[in-house]
C-alpha cells in the first residue's frame, strides 16, 4: 500500500499524490517514512523534502520550516514557504 502524501504551503498546494516514500529533514534530523510508520508529528528544519514518487521523477521541494504528520500511511508536509526544485514532477 503507498503512502498518501500532500506538501502545502501557506498559500498552495505544491505536489500531492502516491509514494513508496518520503525524506525530510526535522528539527531532530533527517527521518524517512515507509508505508506502515508509526504515527509522528516532526517539526521541520529548512531544507529539502524528498518524494519518490510511484510514477514519474522523484519530487525535491526546498521547504523553510513547517511541519510532518504521519498517520495511517498519510502524510501531510505543511510549510510556510515551498518550491519544486527543478526537474521535479508538479501537481
Amino acid at each position: 500500500m503507498p503512502l498518501r502524501v500532500e506538501l502545502v504551503s501557506v498559500d498552495r498546494l505544491v505536489w500531492a499524490g502516491d509514494a513508496s516514500m518520503v525524506v525530510a529533514r526535522t528539527v531532530d534530523g533527517e527521518m524517512g517514512v515507509l508505508p506502515g510508520h508509526a504515527p509522528v508529528l516532526g517539526l521541520l528544519g529548512d531544507g529539502e523534502v524528498r518524494i519518490k514518487a510511484m510514477e514519474g521523477p522523484a519530487v525535491v521541494v526546498d521547504v523553510n520550516g513547517g511541519f510532518l504528520s504521519v498517520e495511517h500511511d498519510r502524510v501531510t508536509v505543511v510549510s510556510d514557504t515551498a518550491s519544486l526544485v527543478p526537474g521535479s514532477a508538479t501537481v
